[in-house]
């Protein structure tokens, strides 16, 4: 049996985003599913757009998800150089083999009779085939025209795509397009062809706009004598409101900008599995390994998948609560002066956080008075106060003084609660106020803020003497 071999191949034209990250992912969890290899190589023979740094933001990016490849332009392998501009020779090998063949020849026209090929064709209301137009006879090729390439057959074409099913085109898909430009850099139509056979690619992974060019792909293979490895075709990804493409628009962006928010790789990567691809169970959450042994080609839809973000937030949320709490403090990039305090803070985080960067948020916001002592007002104290029952409050937190000094240091909230309720639930028989004559004062002074965890979990982190200490001020101001 064959060995399988997949490969990424971007263009450095820009940003890494989730569609392309996606064609990446299933190609290599499909190599690593066979035991097989995967290549990472660069398609950059587009010198006009392409983007300085891209190529080392490709490669950081593959590696922030976990995505490593066996062989590819940093690390090398049995068919470097793996960046297109450093094989110009080896295509123009393959081309100097076509022309050969019968099966290439240079381009004789000006762009400005092309031009008026084109403007024919549209008055006639018929498409442009440079087929229409092929010489007779050629010249020998000096690399100073482009080259393109004499279809052997103008035929409908069929074949086998692993997600779609059957697939087929016709004639109007056969063209004599342009192998190797007038500036001796060959174009995508002909250098992938060139590099996938001789890397024994096996299963290419691609983007439903290369069905249309499927016909080229399968002429010059044929033309080459090489049989063509298997096509995979990927369901495009949707706007959130599934009726078009993900745009910039609609919120497409590098994929380092989650990393920059706060996500997990591994929740992205749980994520972008599940954009297209459905394991056949009830199964949400995968790891790399699980992903590994689960993915099935023939489970790729065909139908869209819509990007929504905010399933993505709870699969970041899910994995950031598998952490453990010193690696959620690691990975969530967090510091604070007290460490042994932020242990018992993690919990928190874990129940109301989906990313790392509003775990941070809420400690610099809502989660601060666990840190630093906030600032109380006598108004906001007694809040709650019923008028008809002037010192209530300030009696309520004595009362909760003389409990919470029977406390040790460190005891858990549930403790803290069946120690106080008790005060709480006989206020509700007392007249007006009820439990939040006691609940309010106590979630205030020690958080200074109307929202905040309730007050026993507040008290199990920040210790019985602390939270004394705060109450007894509390008590100060309503006695000033």
């Amino acid at each position: 049996m064959t060995p399988v071999v997949t490969r990424f191949a971007p263009s450095p034209t820009g940003f890494m985003h989730v569609g392309g990250v996606r064609t990446a992912l299933y190609s290599w969890l499909f190599a690593r599913k066979h035991n097989g290899r995967f290549i990472l190589r660069i398609e950059d023979t587009d010198k006009e757009r392409e983007v300085a740094g891209a190529i080392p933001h490709i490669i950081e990016s593959l590696s922030w998800l976990g995505i490593e490849w066996d062989e590819g332009v940093d690390r090398g392998g049995p068919h470097a150089p793996y960046l297109q501009s450093e094989r110009l020779e080896t295509y123009r090998a393959y081309a100097e083999k076509l022309i050969a063949g019968g099966h290439a020849y240079p381009d004789p026209y000006a762009e400005s009779e092309l031009e008026t090929f084109r403007q024919k064709a549209a008055l006639e209301k018929r498409p442009f085939l440079f087929r229409d137009h092929r010489p007779e006879t050629s010249e020998p090729w000096d690399g100073t025209k482009p080259l393109r390439f004499r279809t052997p057959r103008i035929m409908r074409y069929e074949w086998d795509d692993l997600a779609r099913g059957q697939l087929s085109a016709g004639e109007e898909a056969v063209d004599d397009f342009i192998l190797i430009k007038s500036d001796g850099y060959p174009t995508y139509n002909f250098a992938h062809i060139v590099d996938d056979i001789l890397m024994g690619v096996t299963h290419v992974m691609r983007g439903e706009e290369f069905i249309s060019s499927t016909p080229k792909f399968l002429s010059l293979y044929e033309a080459l004598g090489v049989t063509p490895p298997a096509f995979v075709t990927m369901p495009v990804i949707l706007s959130p409101d599934g009726k078009k493409k993900l745009s910039k628009r609609d919120g497409a962006k590098d994929i380092l900008e989650y990393r920059t928010e706060g996500y997990l790789p591994e929740a992205m990567m749980n994520f972008l599995a599940l954009l297209g691809w459905n394991p056949g169970t009830e199964q949400e959450f995968f790891s790399k390994e699980e992903l590994i042994q689960a993915f099935d080609l023939n489970r790729i839809q065909i139908s869209g998948a819509g990007f929504d973000e905010t399933k993505l937030l709870s699969v970041n949320q899910y994995w950031m609560r598998q952490l453990s709490v010193d690696d959620f403090i690691a990975r969530g990039n967090i510091s604070v002066p007290d460490i042994q305090k932020l242990r018992k803070v993690v919990p928190l985080l874990k129940d109301r956080a989906h990313t790392f960067n509003e775990a941070r948020t809420m400690l610099s916001g809502e989660l601060d008075c666990l840190f630093n002592e906030p600032s109380i007002e006598r108004n906001r104290i007694v809040a709650k106060e019923p008028p008809e029952r002037p010192g209530i409050t300030k009696s309520a937190l004595e009362g909760l003084s003389k409990a919470i000094e029977t406390l040790p240091e460190g005891v858990p909230a549930e403790t803290v609660k069946n120690t106080l309720m008790p005060l709480a639930d006989a206020e509700e028989g007392r007249g007006k106020g009820g439990r939040g004559a006691v609940l309010w004062p106590l979630r205030y002074v020690l958080s200074g803020q109307e929202r905040s965890p309730d007050p026993f979990t507040l008290i199990e982190i920040l210790g019985s003497a602390e939270t004394l200490s705060r109450i007894q001020k509390a008590i100060g101001i309503l006695e000033g």
